[in-house]
């Protein structure tokens, strides 16, 4: 109908492709190494995880992050820029999870996933629960959530994350990811943007 209006409300929740080459220049900047260890820095419940360079990232996503500002601007109306100012990796084994949290001292925050095994996408195919009110939200997910379930509202939205998938989010968009028991590794690099001074 030509008098219908489509209006925006809530967060720019947006998602991307990286491609292989990029995937793996960014696998070079991750270290295993323990005086980079950020977990004290962090929410989650993961054993393994450590700073990487932001700068070298943030050359390294340079496209995609001037395609998610021109969505930002598009979204919001408002012609701020953005440059990463944090970075780490975060080496997901069974067990591990990120409980429902938001990120602090950014304005937006991201997550690329590098490694995500076969056996986890079979654990979840098979899980027959109803984790978090919804049968999606099973091993290996990653979900955020804007608010508890209401009529006529919705107010989560579930991934089972691939190889080279890049989520930008604001900064205090509640998210978390779900354990899972396969023995395999899950590795995702996790940051966040602040406004550049313009």
């Amino acid at each position: 109908m030509e008098n219908s209006k489509f209006y925006y409300l809530g967060p720019l929740l947006f998602k991307s492709k990286v491609e292989e080459e990029t995937l793996k220049q960014i696998e070079t900047l991750c270290k295993r190494d323990k005086s980079l260890s950020f977990i004290e820095n962090l929410a989650g419940h993961i054993d393994h995880e450590y700073k990487i360079d932001h700068r070298d990232l943030d050359k390294a996503l340079e496209s995609h992050i001037i395609t998610f500002i021109k969505c930002y601007h598009g979204f919001y109306g408002k012609m701020d820029d953005f440059y990463i100012n944090s970075s780490w990796v975060n080496y997901m084994q069974a067990g591990d999870y990120n409980p429902i949290h938001t990120h602090t001292g950014c304005d937006f925050s991201a997550v690329l996933f590098l490694q995500m095994p076969e056996e986890i996408k079979k654990e979840n195919a098979q899980f027959k629960g109803n984790g978090g009110g919804s049968p999606e939200s099973g091993p290996g997910s990653l979900t955020f959530t804007t608010s508890v379930p209401m009529e006529n509202w919705r107010s989560e939205i579930i991934f089972l994350p691939e190889r080279g998938d890049l989520f930008l989010f604001p900064a205090n968009l509640m998210h978390f990811v779900c354990p899972f028991k396969s023995n395999v590794e899950r590795i995702s690099i996790a940051f966040n943007l602040a406004k550049k001074n313009i």
